[in-house]
């Protein structure tokens, strides 16, 4: 009867220790120890939040930190790259960075260069149909916005003949987009949040633009505004180098933020009030046991501790 009790409090001690370790939540990691840098690292804006409007801050690194705090389902603030790319001169051979910490790696996120654009492998080139990073995005960029769609009516405003090939249209737009400093204004990601899966490693990053863009290209494009597909959604472009890999990021959907830069100096009413996400496979950080893991296993073992002892007694 005694050892039938003893075994029975082993068999509760253990199911609480394992309970312990089975029940500890997955943890979402964020960016710490961010820094700004780059060749032009005084070239950044950092925004909060004031009820529903975006509002400026000033540029500190204390600053830069406290806003980059929220998810897809909460973006708060953010921090502009770059943030003189639509301002006349503008030196698009340099960059701003955000550089920090996310799980146990480092991450930077930076904004794009005239080469990161237009470079072809032997030089740059700023021609529709060259083999570089600016064609393959600004084709996906006309899809997106809805010009594939409205061609024919484009041939009858530009009065050109029916059999016009839709390389030419994609041409005449891309110029179009070239000569608004479209790559420029395409160039300044807003970062709102870099957040990791602790368990999958998949990192979420938000960049902060227009839920619709037409109202922002419309004005900007002449001819081409007019047959732009209302509602239509893309972010600007980040650069994102992470475990010694470079890619160019960016999204063609948004959620509504609940936000709009209402407030403060450079408010328009519309910046801010889409939340783009954009996911990059990590590394899970190295797993730490938490406190409550820790205790799970010293109850375990000495549960058989416990056991081995009354093994002794009993012969």
């Amino acid at each position: 009867m005694k050892m039938t009790f003893h075994k029975l409090v082993i068999g509760a001690s253990m199911a609480i220790g394992v309970s312990a370790i089975a029940t500890v939540p997955a943890q979402a990691g964020t960016l710490t120890g961010a820094t700004i840098g780059g060749t032009a690292a005084s070239d950044y804006l950092v925004y909060d939040v004031s009820g529903n409007s975006t509002v400026l801050l000033p540029n500190t690194q204390t600053n830069v930190q406290k806003v980059l705090d929220g998810n897809a389902a909460n973006p708060t603030g953010n921090v502009e790259l770059r943030a003189s790319s639509e301002q006349s001169g503008f030196d698009f051979s340099k960059n701003t960075t955000l550089a920090g910490q996310i799980g146990d790696k480092s991450i930077t996120l930076s904004s794009l260069t005239a080469t990161d654009w237009f470079s072809t492998g032997s030089g740059l080139s700023t021609s529709y149909g060259a083999n570089n990073f600016a064609n393959t995005w600004f084709n996906q960029f006309y899809d997106a916005a809805g010009l594939a769609s409205n061609e024919s009516a484009i041939k009858l405003a530009l009065n050109l003949p029916s059999f016009t090939p839709s390389s030419f249209i994609r041409q005449q737009a891309f110029n179009a987009f070239y000569g608004i400093g479209g790559f420029q204004r395409s160039s300044d990601p807003n970062i709102s949040y870099v957040n990791q899966n602790d368990t999958t490693g998949d990192i979420k990053i938000g960049l902060a633009g227009h839920y619709n863009l037409k109202d922002y290209y419309a004005p900007l494009l002449g001819s081409f505004g007019n047959f732009l597909k209302d509602g239509f959604q893309a972010s600007e472009v980040v650069k994102v180098t992470y475990n010694g890999k470079t890619d160019f990021r960016y999204s063609f959907s948004a959620t509504q933020s609940g936000l709009s830069n209402n407030s403060g100096p450079g408010a328009d009413g519309k910046s801010h009030s889409g939340n783009y996400e954009i996911t990059i496979q990590g590394i899970p950080p190295t797993a730490v046991p938490e406190p409550s893991v820790m205790l799970g296993l010293l109850g375990v073992a000495g549960v058989f501790a416990t056991q081995r002892k009354l093994k002794k007694a009993s012969i």
